[in-house]
């Protein structure tokens, strides 16, 4: 999970599927990490409004601190995805091409070049809507990923 400085959208993406992945009993062989495609805020907890937000509806965040993306990400990863077009552009220029088919929106499973909107300067509204987005989502990646797993 990626956006720009890994303290809000991306961390949030994280707790959400993590939590997800722990109830479908698939916590042992799904890892999920998330990453910032800038390094302004590694070391940093997520901001307090996304944990505040993400606390309300169950999910803690509080553990977690931004780093910035690397090379071995992409080999590390099966999937690389990206808040929106701009960290994607990023991902993409920084990403080998023979690992190119990695990468994709967070927000694919919702329709194609949907963008997770940056809530950093918008109010606590913005942090909820954030939220739903990416619940909605990462319901589709699980069950993306159920499916893959199923038919091997």
């Amino acid at each position: 999970m990626v956006c720009h400085g890994n303290i809000c959208r991306s961390p949030t993406a994280e707790g959400v599927m993590c939590a997800k992945v722990e109830r479908a009993g698939l916590a042992s062989v799904i890892l999920i990490d998330s990453a910032g495609t800038h390094d302004y805020h590694v070391g940093e907890a997520p901001d307090p409004r996304s944990q505040q937000a993400a606390r309300r509806r169950g999910y803690d965040l509080s553990a977690q601190r931004a780093r910035q993306v690397s090379q071995a990400d992409f080999e590390r990863f099966d999937l690389v995805l990206a808040a929106d077009l701009r960290n994607l552009a990023v991902l993409c220029r920084l990403c080998p091409p023979e690992l190119q088919h990695k990468l994709a929106l967070m927000l694919d499973p919702l329709g194609s070049g949907r963008e997770v909107p940056d809530p950093y300067y918008g109010g606590e509204r913005g942090f909820d809507h954030v939220l739903d987005l990416l619940e909605a989502a990462c319901d589709g990646w699980l069950e993306r990923l159920q499916q893959d797993e199923m038919r091997r």
